[in-house]
């Protein structure tokens, strides 16, 4: 797919309508359709996710290289589906911090070779589209923000799924996380040094956009969870019924 052609363009702009209106509508509006609303995101991902799992079963393009679920983006995917059913925090920290990064990343300079009306067009573009609207709408507009410790939890947690994916590049000689190699396509690492340096680069770059994503949340008006005002503390999270809520934990 080429970057910024009228398919990519379309998806762009579906994205930032998407993430405003959500983020617009649970602040200003909150309500019974929230719940609704947060079921039928979590099942949409899940529906593109999967979908494309599938679409690469049944067209014979599915291969251990390529398509097993070791991408960062398949954890933002299950992280999302489970912030947007649960409301637990530990999830919406996730889904914030990795679809605000690696998913933005994903759909700005989008790793694809099919293009608009491909089934993998929707595929690709629902899931990760999908889970940065998830990220927006349950941090900035469902308030629930990310604890003390989460910059620091969320990194670790990155740290050690970029070792399952490596643990897979070396049992199945693919590239995932572009772990051995970058990626064709102009992206963040194109500007970095050669294997391995861009590994260590892409780490410090991580982190540094995790700290600035949590600054973001201060920036804007977050409040603190132990702060947070009992009327807030009292909604139900967005999958309806659920988790109370909790101060934060050490960290």
């Amino acid at each position: 797919m080429k970057q910024f052609s009228d398919p990519h363009l379309a998806a762009l702009a579906i994205m930032i309508v998407a993430v405003g209106a959500s983020v617009w509508g649970a602040r200003r509006h909150p309500g019974r359709w929230i719940r609704a609303f947060s079921l039928g995101l979590a099942a949409l991902i899940f529906a593109g996710w999967v979908g494309e799992y599938v679409a690469d079963v049944i067209l014979g393009t599915w291969s251990v290289q390529y398509t097993l679920p070791l991408q960062l983006t398949d954890a933002v995917s299950a992280a999302s589906i489970v912030a947007l059913l649960t409301g637990r925090r530990r999830f919406v920290e996730l889904a914030y911090f990795w679809s605000l990064t690696a998913s933005l990343q994903a759909v700005i300079t989008p790793d694809l070779a099919q293009t608009f009306p491909s089934v993998f067009y929707f595929t690709y573009f629902i899931y990760h589209v999908g889970a940065i609207v998830a990220g927006a709408y349950l941090v900035f507009g469902r308030r629930l923000y990310p604890r003390p410790g989460a910059v620091w939890r969320v990194f670790g947690i990155t740290l050690a799924w970029t070792a399952l994916a490596g643990a897979g590049d070396l049992i199945t000689g693919g590239n995932y996380m572009y772990l051995r190699y970058k990626p064709v396509h102009a992206s963040l690492l194109s500007v970095m040094s050669p294997w391995p340096g861009y590994i260590a680069e892409a780490a410090a770059v991580a982190l540094a956009m995790l700290v600035v994503l949590a600054f973001l949340t201060r920036l804007l008006g977050a409040v603190p969870p132990e702060r947070e005002s009992a009327e807030l503390r009292a909604q139900p999270p967005p999958g309806g019924a659920g988790e109370r809520a909790r101060r934060p934990a050490p960290g």
